[in-house]
């Protein structure tokens, strides 16, 4: 067989292979150790399960009993593939961040539980091939293998990381900036508003949402005065834009279920003429709730979602306790130029 042919075969081969990405913590193990490792300790030996998803998932539940079912779904899907999946000879991709490089290697290992390790228990071995500035690689890819997950499919760029493993070259586009990027960055964002919903219905309940939201109103330039806890007037927050009226009066509801009508009702009974209202929810407003606020105007319904705007729009200005509680950091992502 002649050189040519060879190398034919051997691209396509390459091209023929799955992909994968994956992130850690510590690099060096993974660089040094040739390996590729995730977390999820508490899971144990990952083959003693039954090798179907829905196996994994009923596993992943029992371990976390708090986990909601999105995470769930998710925690244990990325378990099954790297266990089962997975096969001898696929590519991985891992996006190093202390030498801001772009690592490829090749599956050399079937699934192994290694329970001596303290954090990362569920192991494969890897033969690193190839790594590569990230300038090599167009944006979109860059986005892709710096996805959310820890353990995930390459699909929508695959063919460039295999590109650069069989030396061909990837012309990065020129001139308009690649239109996935937007696609990514709205991902990122409602990443990012998920996130700060999960952690607000996680670690604020009650009392502690009143005075959260009484600090958000106070860096919208507002004045606030939060009820004794256990009260039981209907107002939760006082507000004043300045020290002459009207006053705004706040309820705060950090319940799961929907928000109805009486309820919205109650906040209206205690407003005297002149007062304004202002009803804040973690979950939305059944239909008729939503009926009543669009029918009285001196009461601001503000759902989840819309709390969360406020909350981006205003972060930098917030109480530092709260900034642990909802820790993120300013980054600057490339959207396309407006046609």
């Amino acid at each position: 067989m002649n050189q040519r042919k060879a190398y034919e075969m051997s691209n396509k081969t390459i091209e023929n292979k799955r992909v994968w990405g994956i992130h850690t913590l510590d690099d060096s193990l993974f660089l040094k150790k040739n390996i590729v490792a995730i977390g999820w300790q508490d899971m144990g030996d990952l083959s003693k399960i039954p090798a179907n998803r829905e196996a994994f998932k009923d596993s992943y539940a029992k371990v976390y009993s708090d986990a909601k079912k999105a995470s769930i779904a998710t925690g244990a899907g990325m378990l099954y593939r790297f266990c089962h999946e997975v096969q001898i000879g696929d590519y991985i991709v891992f996006p190093s961040k202390i030498n801001r490089e772009i690592n490829i290697g090749i599956i050399e290992g079937d699934y192994e539980y290694d329970p001596s390790q303290v954090e990362y228990q569920q192991i494969r071995k890897v033969k690193w091939v190839k790594n590569f500035p990230r300038t090599r690689f167009s944006q979109g890819a860059l986005y892709e293998v710096g996805s959310a997950l820890t353990f995930f499919s390459v699909k929508n760029y695959k063919d460039e990381f295999l590109n650069a493993l069989s030396g061909k070259s990837n012309r990065l586009p020129i001139g308009p900036i690649d239109p996935t990027i937007k696609v990514t960055a709205d991902e990122i964002l409602e990443n990012t508003k998920d996130f700060i919903l999960k952690e607000l219905s996680r670690q604020l309940k009650g009392y502690d949402l009143e005075n959260f939201v009484a600090d958000l109103f106070r860096v919208m330039g507002y004045r606030t005065i939060v009820s004794p806890q256990g009260g039981d007037s209907g107002i939760d927050i006082t507000a004043y834009k300045d020290e002459l009226p009207p006053r705004i009066l706040v309820q705060v509801k950090s319940q799961d279920s929907d928000i109805k009508e009486a309820t919205i009702q109650s906040l209206k009974g205690a407003m005297r003429e002149g007062d304004y209202g202002v009803f804040v929810t973690l979950s939305n407003y059944t239909k008729n709730a939503q009926k009543y606020l669009d029918n009285t105007p001196i009461i601001r319904g503000i759902n989840g979602i819309e709390l969360v705007d406020l909350i981006l729009k205003y972060y930098a200005d917030l109480s530092p306790k709260y900034k642990k509680i909802i820790p993120l950091k300013m980054v600057y992502i490339p959207i396309p130029s407006e046609e």
